[in-house]
């Protein structure tokens, strides 16, 4: 079994605050009345700040260790991957994955399902570093060093997993938003 980065990190990465608030609650159209799914959401850093424009916040993580650090929040941590949600049809009004499509397996299948969970009428979000920055290309190269199968894709490439939907892309400060309208 592959050592787990993440459950490593999981205190550490759950005192980090998500500075980016302001920017998600506009490109996720929050608040909404419905279920928000986190994907790859892990300790709930990002989550816990938008907790309050939506009824209800699932995290979905592979990594124990992460969703661990949610069990004293109102957040409901859900262990799965994102190639393979354990949720119907249409059951989230928004979904999210912050800072985590770099680390899936295979990023085709994660978008399909983000895709399929997502209700007719709901919006998606996928906010990564944007790969086509110098900084980014150092995390990038970090990340490779540390053995942590990252695979970073640009916003454009990001957009082409989606068939259909509305799609746009946001940029700026070395982070891509990539907005997808069901």
């Amino acid at each position: 079994m592959p050592f787990d980065h993440f459950a490593a990190i999981a205190p550490i990465y759950a005192r980090v605050s998500y500075s980016k608030r302001d920017i998600m609650r506009e490109v996720a159209s929050l608040p909404v009345s419905g279920r928000l799914l986190d994907v790859g959401g892990g300790t709930g850093r990002v989550s816990s700040v938008i907790r309050d424009l939506v009824n209800e916040v699932v995290i979905a993580d592979v990594s124990m260790g992460m969703l661990k650090e949610t069990l004293h929040t109102p957040l409901k941590p859900v262990c799965g991957g994102s190639e393979s949600l354990p949720f119907a049809d249409e059951s989230f009004e928004r979904v999210i994955m912050v800072d985590a499509l770099h680390h899936v397996i295979n990023h085709a299948e994660s978008a399909r399902e983000m895709f399929r969970v997502l209700k007719t009428g709901g919006v998606l979000v996928i906010e990564e570093p944007d790969i086509r920055t110098f900084g980014v290309k150092l995390i990038a190269l970090a990340e490779k060093l540390l053995l942590m199968r990252s695979h970073f894709l640009a916003p454009d490439k990001i957009e082409k997993l989606f068939d259909t939907g509305k799609k746009r892309i946001r940029a700026e400060d070395g982070t891509a938003w990539v907005i997808v309208q069901k």
